[in-house]
């Protein structure tokens, strides 16, 4: 039986062996069988195999069916330091997992740069960190600041997933945004001219050290991204429309639709 390699990047950072196939792993993540937890998950499927850092012999040994005849579901081969030792050139498919267990596939490509030049993005760290920011740069200028060698304050490989951005002229109808921007707003406010001031000399502005438990899959606006470098691997968001018509249980699930 075939032994799938799964890197999880939300909510936690790990490197998991299994004999299930995407969708059924991310159902048995999600909701367990024996511990209860009913919480949303993002991993990527990678082609194992590569460097050192990872035990592949052990996880190929120890990753077989139980005695009764079924698949083993998880063998737990690391939880620490695991994007940065993931090269992007193993990264497969993403899968966007709900608290109940459905998920939601999203095809790799090379980053693109948008067609419309925004002044500012928001942006939700996933791995290995997980501030919620806004910047002046844009998702690969964004991932070559936050993993380059001589900035200070930087890691060597990022998840990360830019957010819709609330409109400020329209509270009342600004769109399914979740509830990511119900608290702190004025701080948001001064975070975001704090990076698109024309004397601005920082271009990238924490707003929250850690508020996860407020993201949700329908803030995403282009899609997920990782990066190392100048490298971006992008994982594009489909549109409401193509939710709507190919994904739509999903969609309801994830409260997109």
């Amino acid at each position: 039986m075939e032994t799938h390699y799964y890197l999880s990047i939300f909510p936690l950072e790990a490197m998991i062996a299994s004999q299930l196939a995407p969708e059924q792993f991310g159902q048995y993540m999600a909701t367990g069988r024996k511990n209860g937890s009913y919480e949303k998950l993002i991993f990527v499927e990678v082609e194992g195999g590569f460097g050192d850092y990872f035990d592949w012999k052990h996880a190929e040994e120890n990753t077989v069916r139980h005695e009764d005849g079924e698949p083993k579901h998880s063998l737990w081969m690391s939880i620490y330091r695991v994007l940065e030792n993931v090269p992007l050139s193993a990264l497969k498919e993403m899968y966007l997992v709900t608290n109940d267990g459905r998920s939601l596939k999203l095809d790799r490509s090379e980053f693109t740069k948008p067609e419309v030049d925004h002044k500012y993005y928001v942006y939700q760290e996933l791995c290995p960190i997980r501030p919620l920011v806004v910047s002046a740069y844009d998702p690969a200028t964004f991932s070559t600041h936050m993993t380059h060698p001589d900035v200070k304050v930087s890691v060597p490989t990022i998840a990360f997933t830019d957010l819709k951005v609330i409109n400020f002229d329209n509270l009342e109808d600004t769109g399914n945004v979740g509830s990511v921007y119900d608290t702190n707003l004025e701080h948001l406010k001064n975070c975001i001219m704090s990076v698109t001031a024309n004397d601005a000399v920082k271009k990238v502005k924490n707003v929250e050290r850690s508020r996860t438990e407020s993201f949700g899959y329908q803030t995403i606006n282009g899609g997920i991204y990782i990066g190392h470098g100048e490298k971006v691997v992008e994982y594009k968001m489909p549109t409401i429309d193509e939710i709507r018509m190919n994904h739509f249980d999903w969609g309801r699930s994830a409260m997109v639709l």
